[in-house]
């Protein structure tokens, strides 16, 4: 199990490159891993205007109890055309 220093509020974030693909995989992740409670959506306020072409979405994910592996996340994402950061 991973160390996170004590912090009991881990959230894993997985960009994806439009909000229609980030819809997707919230429900998805949903059915997959089941979740104790929805991912969140938010739009990644450094990509760019409201309206541009290449602008992200986030997807995040609460994990306070760390039963999410990453590399499973991580491959999930690629699946997606997407990618996780590091919580």
């Amino acid at each position: 199990m991973p160390d996170n220093g004590g912090v009991s509020d881990v959230r894993h974030v997985l960009v994806l490159p439009d909000r229609d693909a980030a819809e997707a995989v919230a429900e998805a992740l949903g059915e997959r891993f089941a979740l104790d409670e929805e991912p969140r959506l938010l739009r990644d306020a450094l990509a760019g205007e409201d309206d541009a072409e290449d602008a992200q979405w986030l997807v995040v994910l609460a994990d306070e109890q760390q039963r999410l592996d990453p590399r499973e996340l991580d491959e999930f994402a690629g699946e997606w055309d997407g990618w996780r950061e590091e919580p």
